[in-house]
């Protein structure tokens, strides 16, 4: 195991054990098991990771931070169970998708389940006399702002298979509040319980934004490179869905006619073959676009790295700048 990802690993523990404890179940035991399916088959725990660690370089309790830290993560999987259903999709994390498993019903059901327990884990849980009632409405704020951010960002992602032109322009306003919006969140819930000053928390959160924003297109390359196995998921996914994502667009605007209807032969096409997905993977790569969107991926990592150079040297700095390279260099 990696550096980071035995970090990852070890701060997850609490994190894991505060949200198993919120999640406790009650009847209907179904809506319980439903809500912690998709957390309980693992994920990497990156968001938590990132609000405990900014907490820790403006010099805070990352202990204290747990509470905010889980509430992050139980919003983020409660994306999750909304977007598979959203795109209809049969696996996530190696298993079957609540949706597939339970049902459409139980689906939205669980989902919203996660949804209300992040404000109870906020509200409920956060230790008011360490954390004044001023930081806990801030990170309210903020966490609302983002959840507000991922659905309208998720809406453009719907509506955008159907554009037959989306510029670079359209994809980045779109994972901006898809992706980049929570981990920004996440970052400035982490450095305002820290007790960061104003400015600190500002460049905190442009750092996750932009890493974020890595994060994602590193996500669509690896959803066109990787296998179903590391992935935890089929390989073309985003094709079959119809995802307008970089490597589409840049795919598409240099590609010949003959080879925009390789491409478009699968896009949409949810019962595309194995052999033409892997077709189209292949034009991908021979267009450039999966080499055009890494390196927009490390562009964005090494500005995201840059906003954290008013923070003095500390185990906490390098395990953030470690954390962008993570993000960049991933199989999954």
């Amino acid at each position: 195991m990696t550096s980071i990802g035995l970090k990852l690993k070890q701060r997850a523990i609490k994190v894991d054990n505060f949200i198993e404890e919120l999640l406790e179940s009650r009847k209907p035991e179904v809506l319980y098991d439903a809500a912690k399916h998709i957390i309980k088959a693992g994920g990497k725990r990156l968001r938590p990771y990132l609000v405990l660690k900014s907490c820790e370089v403006v010099g805070g309790d990352p202990d204290v931070a747990v509470p905010f830290a889980a509430a992050i993560e139980v919003l983020h999987n409660f994306t999750l169970i909304h977007d598979d259903i959203m795109d209809n999709s049969d696996l996530r994390r190696g298993v079957q998708t609540v949706h597939k498993r339970w049902g459409l019903p139980y689906g939205i059901a669980s989902g919203d389940l996660l949804f209300a327990k992040v404000y109870e884990a906020i509200t409920k849980h956060a230790p008011i006399g360490i954390v004044p009632c001023s930081v806990v409405k801030a990170c309210i704020e903020r966490v609302t702002d983002a959840a507000i951010a991922i659905c309208e960002g998720q809406v453009l992602d719907v509506s955008y298979t159907q554009l037959s032109d989306m510029s670079e322009e359209d994809y980045f306003s779109m994972v901006s509040g898809k992706t980049a919006a929570l981990f920004k969140a996440c970052a400035e819930v982490g450095a305002v319980v820290g007790g960061g000053s104003t400015k600190e928390v500002e460049r905190l959160g442009g750092y996750a934004w932009k890493a974020g924003i890595a994060f994602q297109l590193v996500d669509d390359y690896l959803d066109v490179t990787a296998d179903e196995r590391t992935l935890g998921k089929p390989v073309g996914s985003d094709l079959r869905e119809g995802k307008k994502t970089l490597i589409v667009i840049h795919a598409l605007h240099h590609a010949s006619p003959e080879e925009i209807k390789k491409i478009e032969r699968v896009l949409g096409a949810k019962d595309a073959s194995s052999s033409d997905i892997k077709a189209a993977c292949e034009l991908l790569g021979s267009l450039g676009s999966l080499s055009y969107t890494i390196d927009y991926a490390r562009k964005y990592a090494e500005e995201a790295k840059k906003m954290l150079g008013i923070f003095p040297d500390s185990e906490a700095k390098r395990d953030l700048l470690e954390l962008v390279d993570y993000y960049v260099e991933r199989t999954y």
